[in-house]
């Protein structure tokens, strides 16, 4: 299942991995903020979340560093690409 599949049928939950500061400044409804250097404090409270996790920051970039890291950490997860994209497929659910 892509992204935008999950997203539709509220699926998984949305981690946004950008630094707190651009978390405020805008993001997914519901998703939550993890920034990308501070996975490995949170890797208990990420497991315990409904899998799969959809990352997403500014890009896909640092996502995408996330996706590689979590997925070792044996974590199910996908690279979302860019909050903006993942906020496109979530404006679709209404």
């Amino acid at each position: 299942m892509n992204v935008a599949e999950l997203i539709s049928q509220n699926k998984g939950t949305i981690v946004d991995v950008r630094t707190a500061d651009e978390f405020r400044g805008g993001h997914v409804a519901g998703s939550i903020n993890i920034p990308v250097q501070a996975l490995t404090q949170h890797l208990e409270e990420l497991k315990a979340l409904e899998a799969p996790l959809i990352l997403c920051c500014a890009s896909g970039g640092r996502s995408g560093m996330a996706h590689g890291f979590l997925s070792q950490q044996g974590i199910s997860c996908l690279n979302g690409g860019s909050w903006m994209d993942v906020n496109y497929y979530k404006s679709l659910q209404a």
